[in-house]
């Protein structure tokens, strides 16, 4: 059973059943789910860091110290996505999910789209 961990921008308190953070990096902290064979195996919650020290790859570099492989963001700039590949770590976009919860079926269901250019925005608090 090979798992995966997902992180999830959210609101407080965290968990499948919290809103989405609308900008990954200003979020208040991320859910990460491990899920295998199709199914959450477990899920935790992760505080965010600020942007100060260490700019936009701040978040970047502290998900994927914590082993995120998949980030589902609905808003974030071209430098943290380009920051994500460089560290291996996959960003869809999610900005259509209610909850954590309703992120992650999208995900388990294959039907979450590559987060590309065309979905950045200038940085900042969002699109």
């Amino acid at each position: 059973m090979k798992s995966t961990v997902v992180a999830i921008p959210s609101t407080h308190p965290g968990g499948l059943e919290s809103a989405l953070g609308a900008h990954f990096g200003h979020c208040d902290l991320y859910t990460l789910v491990e899920v295998a064979d199709g199914k959450v195996v477990k899920v935790k919650t992760l505080p965010n860091v600020p942007h100060q020290q260490g700019g936009c790859m701040a978040p970047v570099n502290h998900l994927a110290r914590h082993g995120v492989q998949v980030l589902i963001a609905g808003g974030m700039g071209m430098r943290p996505l380009m920051g994500f590949t460089q560290v291996g770590i996959s960003v869809l976009y999610g900005a259509d999910a209610l909850t954590v919860g309703d992120a992650v079926k999208a995900y388990l269901n294959g039907s979450l789209p590559q987060f590309t250019n065309d979905f950045t925005c200038g940085g900042g608090g969002g699109r």
